[in-house]
């Protein structure tokens, strides 16, 4: 299923989760790890004459280098095939070219730095490269030293799905759905009628009830699916705003992944991602498991 994994890194300590997770796939599905660094090359240096503007790209070019090799060399001592690779250019235009060229089946990627400018940088090159790919992204978040709360690697036991009954959902429920018969894991299949689009407390009842059936119908679509590859599941419609509602049935449940569609592919416009999603990427302590 993801016998190729693209793992883009930065070489920052915080990066180990995501680097954790990427190889704890590959091994899961006897597949093969990618390693990536992107030179950045759209933001000219200032103040720089061409020398030294030279001097800093070779710093960088070997930066990557050394931080593509630990990836290469944690996945070996797996005994996983790697592969590495260094490019210039764009981070999240070059990461999906690089992932359509070598016939890329997941990429992995942090969903924010540590802090300040990485945290911003890294979590929107994330959301541009999951706007973009053609491949499902599995986003991690990045741990600093003091946190204790960032689940890594891929023991995914209990699998929410979310779901709206749209066909992107429906797609990004079969790949959750296969991972948990791989995997031997619950399925949670939810649906939330969103709180702050239907003013409920004015809405007639009669309403109220078509809504919660379509929910009904939604998750019980995606239930349909799981029960027919073997998968213990649960559903519910719940209300409220969706981004909160679903982080926190995710964590009542102590869900491990969770997997979601998304709307692409524009990243010249805002959102980038549906908008749930984009919320959940950015916050979820759990890996977010993202397709179109």
């Amino acid at each position: 299923m993801y016998r190729t994994v693209l793992v883009p890194t930065d070489g920052s300590p915080g990066a180990q989760a995501t680097i954790d997770t990427a190889i704890d796939v590959a091994e899961a599905y006897d597949g093969a790890v990618h390693a990536l660094y992107v030179v950045e090359t759209t933001v000219e240096p200032m103040g720089l004459d061409t020398a030294h503007a030279e001097e800093l790209s070779r710093i960088s070019e070997q930066h990557g280098r050394e931080a593509t090799i630990t990836v290469a060399d944690r996945a070996e001592r797996r005994g996983l095939g790697a592969t590495r690779e260094v490019r210039e250019g764009v981070p999240h235009r070059a990461i999906p070219t690089y992932a359509a060229e070598q016939g890329v089946d997941l990429i992995v990627m942090g969903t924010h730095g540590r802090t300040g400018v990485d945290r911003a940088r890294l979590g929107s090159t994330t959301e541009r490269v999951i706007a973009l790919a053609d491949v499902p992204v599995l986003s991690v978040g990045l741990v600093d030293e003091t946190d204790d709360t960032t689940s890594s690697g891929a023991d995914w036991n209990r699998i929410l799905i979310p779901t709206d009954g749209s066909d992107a959902a429906e797609r990004a429920a079969e790949r959750g759905v296969r991972i948990a018969e791989y995997r031997d894991a619950d399925v949670h299949v939810a649906y939330v009628i969103d709180t702050s689009t239907y003013a409920l407390q004015d809405t007639p009842q009669s309403i109220i009830g078509l809504l919660t059936e379509g929910g009904r119908n939604a998750v019980e679509s995606v239930a349909a699916m799981a029960r027919e590859r073997g998968c213990s599941v649960t559903t519910t419609v719940r209300r409220g705003h969706p981004a909160a509602e679903l982080l926190a049935y995710a964590s009542a449940i102590d869900a491990d992944l969770l997997a979601m569609g998304t709307r692409g592919r524009s990243v010249e416009s805002h959102p980038l991602l549906g908008s749930t999603t984009a919320q959940i990427v950015r916050r979820s302590p759990v890996p977010v498991l993202t397709s179109r």
